[in-house]
């Protein structure tokens, strides 16, 4: 049952990133930043982690989930720290994402070249 949540959530947020590249002039990378963006506020108004709750990896692995990740992590970061882990708690809680993102893109920027669509 876990993975059926976890498909319907996923699935959703991803049909309604498909809705928003064919039905307006948002270019994809403004949506995955605003998805980071809303990520972080639904986590701050305490609306996400129902749906992690509900949804576990369907929630937490899409960019909402990064947001997700990045607000956890500075909430936790200023309780421990105080307002210093404002700045450095969102970045220690995904500093594993973001560093195999950039580990895979140096990898594979080996393998492929990019050029210009032309």
């Amino acid at each position: 049952m876990e993975y059926l949540k976890a498909f319907l959530v996923g699935g959703v947020i991803c049909a309604l990133s498909q809705i928003l590249i064919d039905r307006t002039r948002l270019t994809p990378a403004r949506i995955l930043s605003s998805y980071v963006v809303l990520g972080v506020l639904l986590t701050a108004l305490g609306l996400y982690q129902p749906l992690v709750d509900f949804g576990g990896a369907g929630a937490t692995v899409p960019l909402l989930g990064f947001g997700y990740s990045m607000a956890k992590g500075v909430e936790e970061a200023v309780l421990q720290s105080g307002w210093t882990g404002a700045f450095t708690g969102g970045l220690s809680a995904t500093a594993g994402g973001i560093a195999a993102a950039v580990g895979f893109s140096l990898l594979l920027s080996f393998f492929f070249k990019s050029s210009d669509p032309s």
